[in-house]
């Protein structure tokens, strides 16, 4: 069964609530297995426009990516995070070629 991955460009605006958003998503991330491979840190974009913090996430397969993202806990932190920041989220299926 493929992994699972989030994948968050964003802009903070508000860094005091992003860490409270942080310590929010600590619980479902560990509830579904999240792992962080990528969590801020240097890039470069040398196509197209993204935004300044990029954050990959890696879930057991694709299902617990959704479930967590729907889970009450998620949503709780994501209304902190809505205040914090700006940008996308995508939830994607792994490859297994």
């Amino acid at each position: 069964m493929p992994k699972g991955y989030w994948v968050a460009n964003m802009d903070v605006h508000k860094a005091e609530v992003y860490d409270t958003y942080r310590k929010a998503n600590a619980k479902p991330f560990a509830d579904f297995g999240a792992k962080f491979l990528v969590r801020g840190g240097s890039q470069t974009t040398p196509e197209g426009a993204v935004h300044s913090r990029t954050v990959v996430l890696e879930f057991p397969n694709y299902a617990d990516a959704l479930a967590c993202y729907n889970s009450a806990d998620y949503q709780a932190a994501k209304d902190i995070r809505l205040d914090a920041s700006d940008g996308t989220l995508i939830i994607v299926e792994g490859y297994e070629g």
